[in-house]
C-alpha cells in the first residue's frame, strides 16, 4: 500500500513543510518509515519531525 505523509520540521530557525510518498503494509509503519527518512535526509531527532496526517493513496488504476 502506499500513504502520503505530511508534516513539518525544523530546519535551524524556520520550520519547512514535507509532503512524502511512503510504500508499507501499514499506516503505523509509514509513520515509522517517514521518521527514519526525514531525519536521516535532514539530520534531524524524531522529537524536531511532526507528522500531521498519514493517508492510504487509493488505487490509481
Amino acid at each position: 500500500m502506499d500513504f502520503i505523509a505530511k508534516g513539518i520540521f525544523k530546519a535551524g530557525e524556520k520550520k519547512e513543510h514535507f509532503s512524502k510518498r511512503i510504500t508499507s503494509l501499514n499506516k503505523n509503519l509509514a509513520t515509522e518509515k517517514t521518521y527514519s527518512l526525514i531525519g536521516s535526509e535532514h539530520g534531524l531527532k524524531r522529537r524536531l519531525i511532526k507528522i500531521e496526517s498519514v493517508d492510504e493513496v487509493k488505487n490509481e488504476r
